[in-house]
């Protein structure tokens, strides 16, 4: 998968993003069409049932093979649990409308908030917990001895420098804000290198891993 730059280089060129979220009620039994990294249990999450009911709604399908296209019966009285509270970002970005504001950054309206970015570009990510096994034993910190929190990304320093902060947006998780969220970059891993990045999440290994590998837009904020 290549990775995309979107600095523009034409004065007053405008991108605008919206990000929506689907919410609803499944007052009746629905059928939802899989998608690859579909399991049971995501689905469970997504549709506010249990996994028990989506396995016995789907005698026939094996919860280990779950594939794109897969027709899934949702069982009634669910409901769709996509931040339902939750406003998405609308998102824009834009260049210096003139000579004097120009810069080597561009700017980044964040649901009517404007920050300077320097650089944008798509990159792999995954998520990890505070489970020393992921931490190389170290326990719940980061590189620089703060507890993990939410906000938290690894990086490899010589593509994300410590300490920046970035905007993440493009990732699809339960449990992160819709849409997508400022983080930090406090942390390094041993398997984050180039265009990589690990998201902390407060949640189980378990739920962690439901969010697989996912291409993701960073723009670093100056």
């Amino acid at each position: 998968m290549k990775n995309w730059n979107w600095k523009k280089s034409t004065a007053a060129a405008v991108l605008s993003l919206t990000l929506f979220a689907h919410v609803g009620a499944a007052s009746a039994a629905t059928n939802h069409k899989a998608s690859d990294g579909d399991t049971f249990w995501k689905l469970s999450q997504r549709y506010g049932v249990t996994v028990d009911s989506l396995m016995k709604a789907n005698p026939k399908v094996s919860a280990k093979n779950i594939y794109a296209g897969l027709n899934i019966s949702i069982p009634s009285g669910g409901t769709v649990k996509t931040a339902a509270a939750t406003k998405p970002n609308t998102i824009s970005t834009m260049k210096a409308a003139s000579a004097d504001q120009a810069s080597d950054s561009d700017m980044l309206n964040i649901g009517g908030r404007v920050f300077n970015y320097s650089d944008a570009f798509q990159v792999k990510a995954s998520a990890y917990t505070s489970a020393a096994s992921e931490n190389g034993g170290w326990g719940a910190v980061d590189y620089f001895g703060n507890p993990l929190k939410l906000g938290t990304i690894a990086v490899d320093p010589e593509r994300i420098p410590l300490g920046s902060k970035v905007y993440v947006t493009g990732y699809d998780y339960n449990g992160l804000p819709l849409g997508g969220m400022i983080m930090v970059a406090s942390d390094m891993g041993g398997a984050i290198k180039g265009n990589r990045i690990d998201i902390y999440v407060p949640h189980s290994q378990q739920q962690a891993r439901t969010f697989g590998y996912q291409y993701v837009n960073v723009f670093i904020l100056e």
